[in-house]
């Protein structure tokens, strides 16, 4: 019979090793997002500027230092912007915070993220109101105004005399038309961009996208954010800088070409175009 430790007995003590050594080898989170964000090409004031997350705060969660989130929703929710504008899954990174602050957060701090898309629907009803109120005066006055057209043939001048408001109307009417065709307008502006300059065109055609643009001297001529429709047009003498939050929401025109590239959904591109760009096309 012999006394002592069995080999069985020593394989949780190996086990605690092996753990060990893994936790060793793998890096933190902040050590991860900042060899991802050097991997992509990208500094600091890129990913702040792609992301809307402040330089200080960026740098904070590079040196694994989450304090200034505001709490452990906010810090998750950093994370995940983080590491999707340098390409790196979220998920691991989301997963081995909770290992280290104490697994996942309560999920009723995150109802207040959701306030905004509630309060939206409810401010269209006003509005619907309004338009259903102007229709009924207007149905109301154009029955009025009929029933005084037909009383007598004595009332005709005085009808003729009350339809020459409706007729100064309608130049009111053709006033706001040409508001329409602006678009068109600004189009075939692009279309004959001076060869002189360099006019880039900006269209959120599939979604909403943050758009940054800079000129030559590196002044911000834009920074914000187009919704799924809108379109901004910037001109330089001879450069324009231009950084995309979603590249794969935008359509964009140089010197009135389309450029015809394969942009991917959430993909954050760092563009440059002058005077002679497109160079084909």
């Amino acid at each position: 019979m012999s006394i002592g430790n069995s080999p069985e007995d020593e394989r949780p003590f190996e086990n605690e090793h092996v753990e060990a050594d893994r936790e060793e080898a793998r890096p933190s989170i902040g050590r991860a997002l900042q060899q991802a964000r050097i991997a992509a090409g990208l500094t600091v004031d890129d990913v702040s500027s792609a992301t809307r997350v402040r330089m200080n705060m960026v740098h904070a969660i590079e040196a694994d230092d989450f304090s200034a989130c505001g709490g452990d929703v906010y810090a998750r929710g950093h994370i995940r912007t983080l590491a999707k504008a340098v390409h790196l899954d979220p998920e691991p990174l989301l997963a081995q915070y909770g290992d280290e602050h104490g697994g996942r957060p309560a999920p009723t701090p995150a109802a207040p993220l959701f306030e905004a898309e509630r309060i939206r629907p409810e401010r269209r009803g006003p509005n619907w109101t309004a338009a259903m109120v102007a229709a009924i005066v207007a149905v109301i006055g154009f029955v009025g105004f009929t029933m005084f057209q037909g009383d007598d043939s004595g009332n005709e001048a005085n009808v003729a005399e009350g339809s020459t408001p409706s007729d100064s109307a309608s130049p009111t009417t053709k006033t706001k038309k040409p508001a329409d065709p602006k678009p068109e307008a600004s189009d075939s502006a692009i279309a004959a961009a001076p060869q002189d300059k360099v006019t880039v065109r900006v269209a959120a055609a599939d979604g909403r996208s943050w758009i940054a643009a800079k000129d030559h001297n590196g002044r911000m001529i834009f920074d914000g954010v187009l919704k799924q429709g809108d379109t901004k047009t910037f001109q330089d003498s001879s450069k324009v800088h231009l950084v995309l939050g979603d590249a794969g929401a935008i359509d964009l025109f140089v010197n009135g070409k389309k450029i015809e590239e394969n942009f991917q959904p959430g993909a954050v591109e760092r563009l440059t175009y002058t005077k002679g760009d497109p160079e084909a096309g």
